[in-house]
Formats: C-alpha cells, structure tokens, sequence
C-alpha cells in the first residue's frame, strides 16, 4: 500500500490515460509506474491471551452429574460467561 505525500489518503492504481500509475482519489496527484513494484512486510504476531481463563478458570466451575458418552465419566463441568450484548442470553462452557 502506497499512500498520496500531499493528502495522505491511499493510492490507487489508475489506467486513465494508457499507462499504470499510482493515483489519490480526492487530490491531482499522480506518480506514473515505470517499473515492476513488490514488496512484503513479515508482521509480527501478537500473543493471545486467553479469554476464558484457561485452566484456572474450570477450578471453581459448576459441576452436575452427567455421563460423558465418550469416556463415561460422571461428571460435567460448566460455568457461564456473558460475552455478548446483555439481551442476549449467555453462553455455557463445558467441560
């Protein structure tokens, strides 16, 4: 992305005229492309923090006898979070 020097807004490749140029849509500035442009830029990736608390979180959980059909244990473990709007129901995690 390439961004206009005089007005800062983004630029646009145009073909007006008959050849490429970088152009900005809301002033006259015009740079022609006389050349093959590429660059990339390696982002860094941000670490995530975990929002549902992670392991601490299922320590004080609500629990109720429920058998699992996939490893029969006897109990299940949920607590709620309200992550949407509050007229909105909330939602139950489960483990």
């Amino acid at each position: 992305m390439l961004f206009c020097p005089t007005c800062a807004n983004l630029l646009v490749i145009s073909q007006g005229t008959g050849y490429n140029k970088w152009a900005c849509n809301t002033c006259p500035y015009e740079f022609p492309i006389s050349k093959q442009m590429t660059s990339r830029t390696k982002l860094k990736r941000k670490q995530v923090d975990d929002v549902l608390g992670g392991d601490e979180a299922w320590k004080h959980a609500d629990s109720t006898a429920a058998t699992c059909p996939k490893c029969d244990h006897g109990r299940a473990y949920f607590y709620q979070l309200q992550i949407r709007s509050a007229d909105e129901p909330m939602t139950t995690c489960t483990f």
